[in-house]
């Protein structure tokens, strides 16, 4: 027998057999299910682009709203390239890159690169992520270390000289590593690309893939460009600190964090939804089993969300009610236009057509929450009868 409160508005203690309540909780998870109404796969794409505050009404304005984006694409590998100029911009009004390094600079975020394979110079399409302080040791812990003896032989100094000494500024790390300052830069290129190394501020990762000639300046278009300064404007390097020992199977824990963040990135997640998230993230079975715990504990909602897919699907609560209100909301012909780092990018994976590949220089105009057109490599084809004064604006803005 269990003693507890399991009537709604129950005072009283009440007691109930242990599998009779397990049974009275299967029925209110599978009533809770019934009760769903899916949308189809255009309208969810509508309700994407408010949950992700894409829509004109739901962009937000203002560096304090600037945790709350970030937040959602905790986890998600974009190119360097891409984070100011598309899909920040895309999100806040009038944003600037001085928000993102202030926001780095505070301790509240850090940028690195997550990858299982063979470390690369760090270049602009290189994919970093944004992840909380706090959070760094989990998501490292999902890939493999790099082995810092297969590190070039000045690119090892500049480790060891980190090891040493700690965090360190450009001009010190100069010293230590006896270095020149462009043998320090191309190191610093290939800490990065390891996952090993970063910086206080993202203006330090910006000035490390910009070639030196096109540094110190800042574009007259606010919001698109970035400032790029030099590396003395980065702040100190130091090494990441992430586990040291080969990645193993994720904890309870990791892969609790990992299906509340996708739900935060989505709203609703579907395994079609995350075929392109990154390679190192947990198998959809074992995050499976995770959003069933979460289920039954009450903290989110299974059930059929959209319609015409397979397999289960998963809900924030607080999704629901906007899922709804976007099925209501007539189609009004609106134009949202995301770059090929988007992770809603979805042509070819959740929707129809020819995948465009990851890459921040493609584009995708929706119409009403289907691909209107895109621009692959710089060519542009328009998918459906639109105006295409309006489509051409938005695939060559950047």
């Amino acid at each position: 027998m269990l003693r507890g409160h399991f009537s709604p508005g129950a005072t009283q203690e009440q007691w109930c057999e242990r599998h009779l309540l397990a049974r009275i909780h299967r029925y209110t998870v599978k009533r809770l299910r019934r009760e769903i109404e899916p949308v189809a796969l255009q309208d969810f794409m509508r309700f994407l682009f408010d949950w992700q505050h894409l829509s004109d009404g739901t962009r937000g304005q203002g560096s304090a709203m600037l945790p709350q984006i970030v937040g959602q694409f905790e986890g998600y590998a974009a190119a360097t390239s891409a984070w100011d100029s598309d899909l920040l911009s895309a999100r806040l009004k009038d944003y600037s890159s001085t928000w993102l390094d202030e926001l780095c600079r505070s301790g509240k975020l850090v940028w690195t690169r997550l990858s299982n394979k063979t470390s690369a110079m760090a270049l602009r399409s290189t994919p970093v992520v944004l992840l909380p302080r706090n959070q760094v040791g989990l998501w490292g812990g999902l890939t493999e270390p790099t082995d810092a003896t297969t590190l070039s032989p000045k690119t090892q100094k500049v480790h060891q000289a980190l090891r040493d000494h700690g965090a360190l500024f450009f001009d010190e790390l100069v010293h230590e590593a006896h270095l020149l300052r462009s043998e320090l830069e191309t190191a610093l290129q290939e800490l990065v690309g390891a996952g090993l190394v970063n910086a206080d501020s993202f203006a330090g990762l910006r000035a490390l893939t910009t070639p030196a000639s096109k540094r110190q300046a800042r574009s007259s278009r606010r919001g698109r460009g970035a400032f790029i300064g030099g590396m003395d404007d980065a702040g100190r390097w130091a090494l990441i600190r992430r586990p040291s020992t080969a990645a193993g199977p994720p904890s309870a824990e990791t892969l609790e964090h990992v299906a509340m963040t996708l739900l935060r990135r989505y709203g609703v997640v579907f395994w079609r939804l995350l075929e392109r998230e990154a390679e190192w993230l947990p198998s959809w079975r074992e995050l499976l089993r995770t959003f069933h715990r979460l289920e039954t504990r009450g903290e989110i909602r299974g059930g059929r969300f959209v319609s015409g897919l397979a397999g289960e699907q998963f809900a924030l609560p607080e999704a629901i009610p906007l899922l709804r209100e976007v099925r209501r909301r007539p189609h009004d012909g609106s134009l949202i236009a995301v770059c090929g780092a988007d992770p809603l990018n979805l042509v070819g994976t959740l929707l129809p057509g020819t995948k465009v590949p990851a890459v921040s220089g493609n584009r995708i105009v929706y119409r009403d929450g289907l691909p209107a057109a895109v621009m692959v490599a710089g060519k542009q084809q328009v998918l459906v009868e639109v105006d295409r004064q309006a489509v051409q604006e938005r695939l060559i803005r950047h």
